[in-house]
């Protein structure tokens, strides 16, 4: 039976990038990170740019080799990235929490995901009032450990929420390669990429983004 976009239950959506304004504020937190350990940020920083999306601890791992410096590099991370919620850097970008909203109201069950550990995604709901927007949010830890470009984030969120009856009835989206590949890997029905993050439509493309929208604001009216 042929799925169409009406037949989406399930819309797993990224957090940085996508309902949230990054506004830089990874790379920062990542450059703090690195001169908490001495490190030198500028040499990492098309590391971190290519990996956006990833789960935090192993770009760490990748950049840094030895656990014990990944943990601590995490933790430092963790803490700058923190520090620049308080200090009201976070914003919710145009038209997402309307979207979230619409969805809903469609009948759609909308999952909000991060390659955050789980206290920094609580400090960004909590910033943006968001913490009771959804039914589940997820980060890495929630699904075993492993992050985008992994589909176990998608999965779990499809098993948690029991929204879908098949993974064709999923919409991923999000705004680098690794939300696409994940997209792919789950074998959501819709795998859709924005243009108000991390990476441009000729990379979410070639990730495997079915369509690209300019913002998630145009995630309702796409869905149909």
């Amino acid at each position: 039976m042929a799925h169409t976009n009406r037949d989406i239950r399930l819309v797993v959506l990224d957090m940085a990038g996508t309902t949230v304004a990054d506004g830089g504020l990874v790379e920062e937190a990542f450059a703090a990170a690195a001169r908490h350990l001495g490190a030198d940020p500028d040499g990492m920083i098309d590391h971190v740019r290519a990996t956006m999306g990833e789960s935090k601890i192993s770009v760490f791992r990748h950049l840094f080799g030895e656990e014990t410096k990944a943990q601590e590099a995490n933790k430092a991370f963790e803490a700058a990235y923190a520090e620049l919620v308080d200090d009201g850097r976070v914003e919710a970008l145009p038209g997402a929490r309307e979207a979230i909203e619409e969805l809903n109201s469609h009948g759609r069950t909308v999952v909000l995901t991060t390659g955050f550990a789980r206290p920094t995604q609580d400090a960004i709901l909590a910033a943006l009032g968001w913490q009771d927007l959804v039914p589940l949010t997820l980060c890495p830890a929630d699904a075993g450990g492993r992050g985008r470009p992994y589909p176990d984030m998608v999965l779990t969120a499809f098993l948690r929420t029991a929204a879908a009856d098949d993974v064709r009835q999923v919409a991923v989206v999000g705004d680098t390669s690794y939300d696409m590949l994940s997209g792919v890997r789950a074998g959501a029905g819709v795998v859709a990429g924005v243009l108000t993050g991390a990476h441009g439509a000729e990379a979410l493309r070639a990730a495997g983004a079915g369509q690209v929208l300019d913002g998630v604001g145009q995630l309702p009216g796409a869905l149909g």
